[in-house]
């Protein structure tokens, strides 16, 4: 069973830099999409940035991009979100996921992606 730890997560102040890691237990690590997401308090999840198993392809929502840079190690079996120029909104617990499936494609929605890690909280404050 695939488990999922995130750790990176906390205070920043706006205009600082975090990177966030997410540790995947299992087999076939470099087989899937992973994707990062966020949620803020009373506001909806929402995708933040993917990266295809391979590496060779990435994503990221119009609000982060040129601020985050996703990346992996498949031989380490991890995934980070090293997160630049932080926002006051980019405050949310922060999450990472894998692709149900392993087709190479990177979508942005939730339903795409399980398991989930336990999230980490990234607070950027003024």
């Amino acid at each position: 069973q695939v488990q999922l730890v995130e750790s990176g997560g906390g205070l920043v102040q706006a205009g600082g830099s975090l990177r966030l890691s997410c540790a995947a237990s299992g087999r076939a690590f470099s087989s899937y999409t992973m994707g990062w997401f966020r949620q803020a308090p009373g506001k909806e999840g929402e995708f933040v940035a993917g990266i295809s198993g391979s590496g060779d392809t990435t994503h990221y929502a119009g609000s982060v991009e040129g601020r985050f840079t996703i990346s992996r190690d498949n031989a380490k079996n991890t995934v980070s979100l090293l997160m630049s120029s932080l926002l006051l909104e980019d405050t949310a617990v922060y999450y990472c996921a894998r692709k149900r499936s392993s087709v190479a494609s990177v979508p942005i929605l939730r339903d795409f992606y399980s398991p989930w890690g336990q999230g980490t909280q990234v607070t950027v404050s003024s």
